[in-house]
């Protein structure tokens, strides 16, 4: 049980960094398998730290923007890079992509992409692993959380996308 708990202890210093870490990284670091990994940040989780799940790894979720707003939004899939960049390049962050389907309701992935490098890097992963966008499931139709500093930052996000033709 020590061991374990020394394991978890390194796995909460190593997301302190609040950079996305894979459970293949994590679990290469600790000498363990990537299915270790993932029970030891269930219990994680159990315990109250938010650590969410996303394309590129792990994360603590330990900052949180000052304001939230959801948005509804409708484009193609050739306009993803668009809208994202659209939401990070005025000062917001994307915080997760949610669509309804018809036979689980609402489908919720987080995304937590603040930078423009952190848009890179989700465009890459979608486009290396051939995995289709959850707009796919709703017409283009989906919600987003967006964060940001002040309530001006996410209306002239909303107003950039309004222009676009991408808000609905």
């Amino acid at each position: 049980m020590k061991e374990k708990e020394g394991r978890i202890k390194e796995i909460l210093k190593l997301l302190e960094d609040n950079v996305p870490i894979s459970g293949t990284v994590l679990a290469n670091k600790l000498g363990v398998t990537r299915q270790i990994i993932v029970q030891d940040i269930a219990v994680l989780k159990s315990r109250g730290y938010n650590i969410i799940s996303t394309a590129r790894g792990y994360i603590l979720n330990s900052k949180t923007p000052k304001f939230v707003r959801l948005v509804a939004v409708k484009h193609e899939k050739s306009d993803i890079r668009k809208e994202l960049e659209i939401i990070v390049s005025n000062g917001g962050e994307v915080l997760d992509v949610i669509v309804e389907h018809p036979v689980y309701g609402e489908i919720k992935g987080y995304l937590n992409l603040k930078t423009l490098d952190d848009v890179k890097a989700f465009i890459t992963a979608m486009e290396t692993s051939h995995a289709e966008p959850l707009l796919t499931l709703s017409h283009g139709i989906h919600l987003h959380h967006i964060g940001g500093e002040s309530e001006e930052i996410l209306d002239r996000i909303e107003q950039k996308l309004k222009e676009e033709g991408i808000l609905l």
